[in-house]
């Protein structure tokens, strides 16, 4: 028997620093206690303090073919990601959970698809409701009892509970709710600290989203008093409350310089996690001055060369503080390539975000989720080594898990599987039985080996021919692509191959049906899902 005495924790606006250990053991023994968690904790490796750091930068919209150590034929110059891909080992089909925002960033923090949750299309906006359950595991929960300082830098875009100036009132659930509603000077929760980070500082969805504030723990740095006009374009945002310390250009040189000091607090003594999701190269595609008409190309491009830059920065951060040995570094993006890019005006002169990949952002084609995915920790990954093993972003909270010595429960992690085999070489096979891919009207696909079924006509995404159009013209609600023959995706065999439709479509309903796509006991979802073309 144990107890605990519970106290009042003081926000922790201006530190880095951690609470003591027993604060931050509450979140996870309260869980324990509360839904019944069957885990294993190796407390040995718990004081090892050669445990890892981890940092984790999640561009936004980052396209596959955009870093040139992923496509020899890039127009764009980026010469830090390429660095640390030669450091560490890339991953050449690698995947987001989603084709946009909200549900990959689900996925990668609790390691479970997000349309198990009620966002089953769609993204989160400024103002929606936390999409992380208080109870569920997070990469950072599981990490803070073992010692790890914990932070958060950049777009969180999982929702937020904002206070509002009636109490009466709902919580706020559309984009289209008004901001007149919200009360800024109230503090702020179930966001980032809730779930297990002890420091956050960022913005609260897409930079393209009000409010236009930053948020540093529970307030916002300033509360707004004006209203920014709406933006038009590449550069476009959409009109609403914006405080005088934000300007859309300054913003991931702020993130930049936050995620900086972050590493320069910490010391070699305690292990640290440091989540980065970036805001670009999404739109606003806005790329600072110094970077502006160096790629040659257009803003798209020169926003890319500054996204390498951040990376750089993290690089020589870790490295000056002498811990760039034992931390894993990851490097990927959130799903593929906006649109916004100007595909046309790239692909004309050589380069094509999505590289070889058909679609891009939003689709079930292969440029909806394909990422570029690196990993560099010197003391387990060998140098310049790669890996065309699927991976997909659910995979880090049983990655950090396996690092760490921590069982994970059957109630957590429910689509998640260890990377670790595969940065140590030791795998004998796939380390995934196969992978569900999601487009952003909430068609699903699901791929397992060099089988690829999507259960939708068209794209299921923005790229042609979208949903409506295909409804239109009556295509085929099924399609089967052999990724191995045809990684453009551009001859449908369903027809071809009845036995394996078959056999996909009964993998994914199992999935669906038992809440896990992984071994363990069935869990549930947490509403009905909706799969379609059954």
């Amino acid at each position: 028997m144990f107890s605990i005495t519970f106290t009042t924790i003081p926000d922790r606006t201006d530190r880095f620093v951690s609470q003591p250990a027993i604060v931050r053991a509450v979140p996870l023994v309260l869980a324990i206690a509360c839904i019944g968690w069957q885990s294993t904790l190796n407390v040995d490796a718990a004081e090892d303090l050669t445990r890892p750091n981890i940092v984790y930068i999640l561009a936004d919209d980052l396209g596959p073919g955009d870093v040139t150590a992923f496509n020899s034929q890039s127009k764009i110059a980026t010469p830090n990601m390429d660095m640390l891909a030669s450091q560490g080992m890339r991953f050449t089909d690698a995947h987001s959970g989603s084709a946009v925002c909200t549900p990959t960033r689900y996925g990668v923090l609790t390691g479970r698809y997000a349309w198990r949750t009620r966002l089953q299309r769609g993204v989160g906006w400024g103002y929606s409701p936390p999409l992380i359950a208080a109870d569920r595991l997070t990469v950072a929960s599981l990490v803070q009892p073992l010692g790890y300082r914990t932070a958060c830098v950049g777009k969180w875009h999982l929702g937020l509970k904002w206070g509002l100036q009636d109490e009466q009132d709902p919580p706020l659930e559309r984009r289209d709710e008004t901001w007149e509603k919200i009360d800024f000077t109230q503090p702020i929760s179930s966001g980032p600290n809730e779930v297990g980070f002890d420091y956050f500082f960022g913005i609260a969805a897409s930079l393209d989203m009000h409010p236009h504030v930053y948020i540093k723990n529970h307030r916002v740095t300033t509360v707004p008093t004006k209203i920014v006009p709406e933006s038009v374009g590449k550069k476009c945002w959409r009109a609403g409350p914006i405080g005088d310390d934000f300007k859309h250009i300054e913003v991931l040189d702020k993130l930049t310089e936050k995620a900086v000091r972050f590493i320069e607090a910490q010391t070699p003594d305690k292990p640290f996690l440091l989540y980065f999701p970036l805001t670009a190269p999404h739109k606003p595609i806005i790329p600072q001055p110094r970077f502006q008409n160096q790629s040659g190309l257009n803003d798209w491009g020169d926003f890319v060369m500054q996204v390498d830059w951040t990376v750089g920065e993290v690089m020589n951060a870790l490295q000056k503080k002498g811990l760039a040995d034992n931390t894993l570094l990851m490097v990927t993006s959130d799903n593929g390539a906006t649109p916004g890019a100007d595909f046309p005006f790239l692909v004309e002169r050589g380069h094509n975000p999505s590289h070889v990949y058909r679609g891009h952002k939003a689709d079930l084609f292969e440029g909806g989720h394909r990422v570029a995915f690196i990993a560099r920790w010197p003391k387990v990954i060998k140098v310049g080594s790669s890996s065309s093993d699927t991976i997909c972003h659910t995979d880090l909270l049983a990655t950090v898990a396996d690092i760490t010595g921590f069982t994970l429960p059957d109630n957590a992690g429910e689509d998640s599987v260890s990377m670790l085999p595969l940065f140590m070489q030791t795998a004998t096979g796939p380390i995934r039985e196969a992978t569900v891919h999601h487009s952003i009207n909430g068609s699903f696909a699901i791929r397992r080996g060099k089988w690829k079924l999507l259960l939708c006509g068209g794209s299921g995404g923005w790229s042609n021919p979208r949903p409506a159009k295909a409804r239109k013209a009556n295509l085929p609600s099924i399609q089967l692509y052999d990724l191995v023959t045809d990684i453009a995706e551009s001859v449908n065999v369903a027809a071809e191959h009845p036995d394996v439709v078959d056999q996909l479509k009964s993998l994914l309903k199992r999935y669906v049906d038992e809440g896990r796509s992984t071994p363990g006991r069935p869990q549930a979802n947490d509403g009905e899902v909706q799969m379609g073309a059954f």
